[in-house]
């Protein structure tokens, strides 16, 4: 049977990490979730640095990543992600508030893989994620495992 490979959430606002992990769980999404409060602090995860060096090999089947945090920027993530042979493969969601067209032009042109506006509305917000669960989580077939993990 195939190992679940994590989510990586990459989130400042404690409310919205609140509402996707309970949105996740509410619809039986069984992959772990790993929590990254700012920039710095996903690429630590992505590189098997800092506090997650000692983490199993392997890499996310999916990064949800907001776009302003502290420390380092979304944008800035995405940019080293997508700039790296090594991770560049990862599926990447920019989960944001922006309805910046600018945002999300630079997003795409970094290689995001989707741009999804946070909504507003709680109800709203949990459907959005229960979807960006089910198909990034179960329904997307990730890219395959390579040596360099």
């Amino acid at each position: 049977m195939k190992r679940l490979g994590p989510i990586l959430l990459a989130e400042d606002n404690l409310n919205d990490v609140e509402l996707t992990l309970a949105a996740l769980k509410q619809n039986h999404i069984a992959n772990e979730v790993v929590v990254a409060r700012d920039g710095q602090e996903a690429l630590d995860y992505l590189y098997r640095r800092g506090n997650f060096q000692k983490r199993e090999a392997g890499h996310p089947v999916v990064v949800f990543l907001d776009l302003k945090m502290p420390k380092v920027d979304g944008l800035e993530v995405l940019r080293q992600m997508k700039s790296d042979a090594t991770i560049k493969m990862i599926p990447v969601v920019m989960l944001t508030s922006s309805r910046e067209e600018n945002d999300l032009v630079r997003s795409y042109s970094l290689g995001a893989n989707a741009y999804v506006v946070k909504p507003v509305g709680f109800e709203q917000f949990l459907d959005a994620v229960r979807q960006l669960g089910i198909f990034w989580a179960v329904l997307n077939e990730p890219p395959p495992v390579t040596n360099n993990d």
